[in-house]
This record gives structure tokens, sequence and C-alpha cells, in this order.
């Protein structure tokens, strides 16, 4: 269970008074094979592929007929939002001879193949096949899109390739993520040239803010102070900014923590969730190679759209943390990734301020065997 903005301010209030931060137990030492070792990433593309994960936000299939296409743990895929309002997730291959059927985003009626203009209901199922007589004994129930499963929890679509029995139980009870009032107004894909664990370990950890941001998040945040919580698998990381003092000059019951700090949710294996002052980034870590990864990013303001300051606040707070504190991450996880096969190293050691890292690391593993 997370805690509420009370116990969240609470904690970082605690944590200013003694100069301390939230700790693990104890060290954990990763192995630098586990990111060279070709095996291994074809392993964790098959744990991809099994449990369900973030796929874009709700908000990015607003009405029936909306869908998104893209590569997941490199499987093209898309979700569409039905005709009954359920959204549903297929395979990107038309049943002929599998070409794609959907590109990008948008709104349509139905799929249709651009090969030979095989379409497709927002269902799946097969509705039109021109020259249908060339095909005798075609069995249109038998070539509807292929399904993987979809459900919708939290804000988002989530999508599971290859599921065990038990895999979708881990949604149950998954906190709110993105609202319902909040909107898209940007999404991108970039290629990374880092390992994809390589770039989710700097967003689990405040004790580079200090070395890596000086002058970008220091100014308005703490060195190396942060909440860490987990759920299940997945964990909640606090970055709280200076002004979160002047909750101490209201009553504990009307502390609200938005504005003033940042939430990032890990949400196990390989997506995050940021919530910022003024909008929230769905992030989606794709690997392409051991050395690259597709990032693939949703930007929502955090207010309504009839709110007439809020797309401007919140492109205005995007700009910032991209071309500030998200280009010296990046160049960060950059270097790690150049110097990766150096052999300086055998095992990555993270301390106790990284307690987060360790989590995300000890449950791969244990999926692994």
């Amino acid at each position: 269970m997370l805690m509420d903005d009370r116990g969240v301010a609470q904690r970082v209030f605690e944590h200013m008074e003694r100069g301390t931060t939230d700790a693990s137990e104890t060290l954990w030492r990763e192995p630098v094979a586990n990111y060279r070792s070709q095996p291994r990433l074809e392993a964790e593309l098959a744990v991809l592929r099994r449990l369900p994960v973030p796929f874009c936000p709700s908000a990015a299939l607003p009405e029936p007929g909306s869908y998104l296409a893209r590569e997941a743990a490199g499987t093209p895929l898309f979700a569409v939002r039905g005709a009954d309002g359920v959204t549903r997730a297929f395979r990107n291959a038309c049943r002929h001879r599998g070409m794609s059927v959907a590109s990008g985003a948008g709104c349509v009626k139905a799929f249709a193949c651009r090969y030979h203009g095989w379409t497709y209901g927002l269902d799946g199922a097969l509705k039109h096949v021109p020259h249908e007589d060339g095909f005798p004994g075609l069995d249109r129930a038998q070539h509807g899109l292929v399904p993987v499963s979809a459900r919708e929890a939290g804000g988002l679509v989530w999508v599971a390739q290859d599921p065990r029995p038990g895999d979708l139980d881990a949604l149950a009870g998954l906190p709110e993520l993105v609202g319902p009032e909040q909107r898209p107004f940007a999404s991108r894909e970039i290629l990374v040239p880092a390992n994809w664990k390589i770039f989710l370990e700097g967003f689990l950890e405040g004790y580079h803010i200090k070395t890596t941001h000086p002058t970008s998040f220091l100014p308005f945040g703490f060195d190396n102070l942060n909440v860490i919580e987990y759920f299940g698998r997945n964990s909640r990381v606090t970055f709280p900014f200076q002004r979160i003092a002047k909750l101490r000059e209201l009553p504990p019951e009307q502390w609200r923590v938005g504005g003033a700090v940042t939430f990032v949710y890990h949400l196990f294996p390989n997506a995050l969730v940021t919530v910022l002052s003024h909008h929230t980034v769905v992030i989606a870590l794709e690997p392409v190679s051991l050395s690259e990864t597709r990032l693939v990013t949703y930007l929502l303001s955090n207010r309504p759209a009839s709110d007439p300051g809020a797309a401007a606040d919140a492109q205005r707070d995007a700009e910032f943390v991209n071309q500030t504190g998200g280009a010296e991450d990046a160049a960060m996880v950059a270097g790690i990734q150049r110097s990766i096969t150096s052999g300086a190293n055998e095992f990555f050691t993270y301390g106790r301020w990284e307690g987060a890292i360790a989590h995300f690391h000890r449950e791969l593993d244990r999926l692994l065997g």
C-alpha cells in the first residue's frame, strides 16, 4: 500500500530534519555480464512479452475506433477501442500475407490491409476479402486478427503477449497513475544508445542529483533525499522539491504534495510514469539490442483541457525537464554504455540509497530463475 500525501510529506520532513534518506538494508551487486549477454537479453525480452506491460495511456484511445500501433518487446502490435468501449490489442499482421494493418495512431471504422484490401472490424474479425471466390473454403472466423491480452488499469492500457495463469492478476488494486481528465499533448519515439536497464536505473535514485544536475534540478530539490516505496514488483520513488516545506504552515490534514514532489513510478519491468509539477510522462523502454533502447514516451497535462493555462504550463514544464535534467541524464547513461566493455568492473555496486534499483534486479532475477 502506497502512502497518502500526508504520509509522504511527513516522511520527507523527517528526512529534512535529520539529513537522511530512505535506505535499504544491504548493497546489491549486479554482474556487468548481465548487460552484455545476448542470451540474457533474449530471456529479458521473453519476460517483457509474458508480463502485462503498459502500452499507452488510456487517454490515447479516447473514442471508439481510436487506435495506436507500435512495437512492444520487438513485436508489432496495436491497441484499439472498440465500438463497445472495450480496448483490445492485436498482433499487427494481416492474416493473408502478413502486412501490417495499422500504422501510427488515428481513428478508423475498420482496418484495411494496404496490400490486398483484406478488412477487419474493430473487434479483429475478418469482414471483407476482395475477390473472395479465389479463396475457396476460406473460413473467415479462423482468419481474424490475432489478439493479445489487453486490460485497462490505473489509467493505462496494458498488454501481455504470452501471459501465464495469474500474470494479469498483478493489475488488481493498481493505484491511479493517469487521471481520467488528463489529456495527451505529445508523444515521441527516439533511439537511446544504451542498454534498457542502464537507462531505467537513472530514474530510480536521487544519489546523483548533486553531481549530475547541479544547476538544473538541485537548486529546486535536495541532494540524496528520497522516499522509496514498493508495491509488488513495482516501486515509487519520491523526489521532493524544497517548496514542500511550505506545507508545514498548514495543518497535516491539508497537506497535498502535488507540485511539491516528483513521483517516479517504476512499473515492472520496463515502464515508468513520472508525475511532475504540470505534466505526466508515460515511458516504455523497448530493448532493441544490448546497446540500444527505443524510448517511447507519452506526455499528458496534469490539468483538464478546460483549464485555459493547462497546455502552456505542461509544455513549459516538459521543455525544462527535457532540455536540462533529461539531457544530463541521457549523457550519463550513454557514458556508462560506452565504458561497459572497458573490463574495469565485474559488478556494478548499488548502495543503500539505491534500493529501488536493487528491487528491480532482484525481481527480474527471480523471474529468470
